[in-house]
Formats: structure tokens, C-alpha cells, sequence
């Protein structure tokens, strides 16, 4: 399995980024307001969400059992997977190896970067998801495409961001919402559903995540952002408020 990179290689000599990991349920607003944030910091962006609905989506493109961890396994090590992390996003996904003869187009780069947001896509992730050894390898490309990213700092957004990828990431916040108002903001996104529908979505998807992450104590350490009463332009202000007061607080400590 491949991994995202850009800018600077190992042992170049870059100073290492400035991490800001960023936590939260789905609908809570996290990708958007990470986003911005970032972009507004001059960081780069790691949606670790994309490398978890990118891996649902090419199990299922290959017809595999998304739930027998050996099939996953087995795609992990024929996976190819690339995200920018400056820009527009892009994701692309390839396979190598005897997988590929299941879908030969796979066998060259293909772009799915808008496939992997399909609503379809999304009810798939907690089944790619619950598999430990799955966590823990892409939690490992994860913290290798940060390291390598020869960037100032970079904000990283998904699951198990606070606690297990970066644990001693030198800022780390759990972004959250009522239920409600995180339906209201998905359903915005998904034309065709209703808020009732995205809630009940919301609430199963909360269900799955449940057991394997907790999106509703922060753990130690990790500052508690909640959305629901904060348009989007108050919510990327106090992701930024936070990096700041971070950033003065270290410079502080070495004068």
C-alpha cells in the first residue's frame, strides 16, 4: 500500500508541521470547517475520512466482502492511494497485483474523488472501519504523509484523530453538534433526503462508530468545540483562535 505525499522527502531537513488534529461525528462539520481553517492558516489539509471511503470504494468495485478483515487485508496490500493535501482536493486509487484482474481499469490511477462522497458510499465506511487492522494501517500512512508533507502545518480531520493517530499532536480538538443541526447541515449536502432521513442516517452511522470511537467526551488534553449555536464563519474562527493561541503559547515558552 502507497501513501499520499508532497513536498519535502525524508531527510531533506524541513522542520516538522505544525499538527492540528481535528475530531468529530459525521455531520459535525469537520471536513468544511478543516478545511477553510487550514486554508486560512496556510496548512495543508488531510481528510483521513477520504482514505476510508476511498478503501469501501474500491472493495466494493472488486466485488469483496467488506466485513472478512482477510479480504482487506489482501486489497490493503495490492492498494494504491494518493490525496493532495494543498488545493483542491484530488484522490485517486489504483491496485496492484492479481486483484486488479477483477476490474483491469483499477489497474492504472483512477480518479474518485467525487465517487467516494456518494451516499452510498457513506453507509459502507463503518464496515471498512471496524477492523483494527485496518485502523491501524492507514493510521500509520496517515502519520508518514504528515511527516513527509514538508508543509508549516497540517491540519488532519477524521476519526481517531485526537486520541490514536495523533495523540500528542500539539493541538487537538473534538468537533461536535446537537444531532439536529447536523442533519440540517448534511441534508444541504444531499439533495433528495430530508433532514428525517439524514437524522435516522446520522443516528445508525453514530451506532457504528460508537464501538470503536468516542465522539462525545473528549479524552485529556483535547478542547471541546461545539457547533451547534456557531454559523460556519464562527466555527473556522474558533478552529483558528485555538491554532493561535497554540502558536503564541509555544513561542512564549522559548523566549
Amino acid at each position: 500500500m502507497t501513501h499520499a505525499a508532497l513536498g519535502a522527502t525524508p531527510g531533506s531537513g524541513t522542520a516538522a508541521p505544525l499538527l492540528v488534529a481535528i475530531d468529530g461525528p459525521a455531520g459535525s462539520g469537520k471536513s468544511s470547517v478543516s478545511r477553510t481553517a487550514a486554508e486560512q492558516l496556510g496548512f495543508g489539509i488531510l481528510d483521513t475520512g477520504a482514505a476510508y471511503r476511498s478503501l469501501a470504494w474500491t472493495g466494493r468495485r472488486l466485488g469483496l466482502d467488506l466485513d472478512n478483515a482477510a479480504a482487506m487485508e489482501n486489497l490493503l496490500d495490492a492498494w494504491q492511494y494518493r490525496i493532495t493535501l494543498r488545493g483542491t482536493q484530488q484522490v485517486t486509487v489504483a491496485v496492484a497485483g492479481g486483484l486488479a484482474a477483477a476490474d483491469p481499469e483499477l489497474e492504472s490511477p483512477v480518479d474518485v474523488t467525487a465517487a467516494i462522497r456518494e451516499h452510498e458510499v457513506s453507509g459502507q465506511v463503518s464496515r471498512v472501519s471496524k477492523h483494527p487492522m485496518v485502523r491501524e494501517r492507514l493510521n500509520a500512512m496517515f502519520r508518514r504523509t504528515v511527516a513527509e508533507s514538508g508543509l508549516p502545518g497540517v491540519v488532519i480531520e477524521g476519526r481517531d484523530i485526537t486520541t490514536v493517530v495523533a495523540p500528542d499532536a500539539p493541538v487537538r480538538i473534538l468537533l461536535t453538534a446537537s444531532p439536529e443541526v447536523r442533519a440540517t447541515r448534511r441534508a444541504g449536502e444531499l439533495p433528495g433526503l430530508t433532514p428525517e432521513q439524514v437524522l435516522a442516517d446520522l443516528q445508525a452511522r453514530d451506532a457504528k462508530d460508537a464501538l470503536v470511537v468516542d465522539f462525545i467526551t473528549p479524552a485529556p488534553g483535547v478542547t471541546l468545540v461545539d457547533t451547534s449555536d456557531l454559523n460556519f464563519e464562527q466555527s473556522v474562527q474558533a478552529v483558528i483562535d485555538i491554532v493561535r493561541a497554540a502558536q503564541n503559547a509555544a513561542e512564549e515558552s522559548t523566549v
